[in-house]
């Protein structure tokens, strides 16, 4: 049974007070650019859903962010605990960085809390089917856009490489164009079938 869209002010309120606060913090401290990570993109989409009761916006987020979180979460834990790195893509190295102020590296904890208001709303609405597709077009729009206009030291979304430091196996626009082949079948596909199995379809 899928139940009411309505969501409680409970929660808009306190998640929509977060994310104007993280905003210009972001910008100052990353850039405009940083807003093209994929959890980042999931952040402000997930507030326009709980606004609206738009029940595709939370499917198409969960596909591209439940296991990346998860592995943010996994590697941050990793870390903290036992000062090393659980993933090897630099992941949660900037949660470490005594560079960075440490309110703002407390803003990151939003990864911890996206994953499970995601889940929630995914309970409350159902898993849109369609969001397959539409997650993986709104992936082939933000990976060429993210390679024009990011810095290749901070490999936004991964299109200058895994990690922090550039690949060199192939031109960049080569592999811009393996990751948006590559996401949707090893990312987005299998929890696309998790979620199918898992969440009611909206009527």
């Amino acid at each position: 049974m899928i139940r009411s869209t309505t969501i409680s002010l409970s929660l808009k309120i306190p998640y929509t007070i977060f994310v104007c606060v993280l905003i210009p913090a972001y910008w100052h401290q990353y850039g405009p650019a940083n807003f093209l990570w994929g959890s980042n993109i999931a952040l402000l989409i997930t507030l326009v859903a709980l606004w609206t009761g738009n029940r595709l916006l939370p499917s198409m987020m969960a596909l591209s962010v439940l296991l990346p979180e998860l592995s943010w979460v996994v590697d941050f834990t990793v870390r903290l605990l036992l000062g090393q790195e659980a993933i090897p893509i630099d992941g949660t190295r900037y949660m470490f960085d005594a560079g960075i102020p440490l309110w703002i590296r407390g803003l990151s904890l939003y990864h911890i809390a996206l994953p499970i208001v995601l889940v929630w709303l995914l309970y409350r609405f159902g898993y849109q089917r369609r969001a397959l597709i539409w997650q993986t077009l709104l992936l082939w729009l933000v990976l060429p856009v993210t390679y024009a206009v990011s810095d290749p030291a901070a490999s936004i979304n991964w299109v200058h490489g895994f990690g922090s430091s550039p690949q060199t196996m192939m031109p960049g626009p080569i592999f811009v164009f393996m990751l948006m082949v590559l996401f949707p079948v090893a990312l987005f596909l299998p929890t696309h079938l998790l979620l199918s199995r898992l969440f009611p379809q909206p009527r």
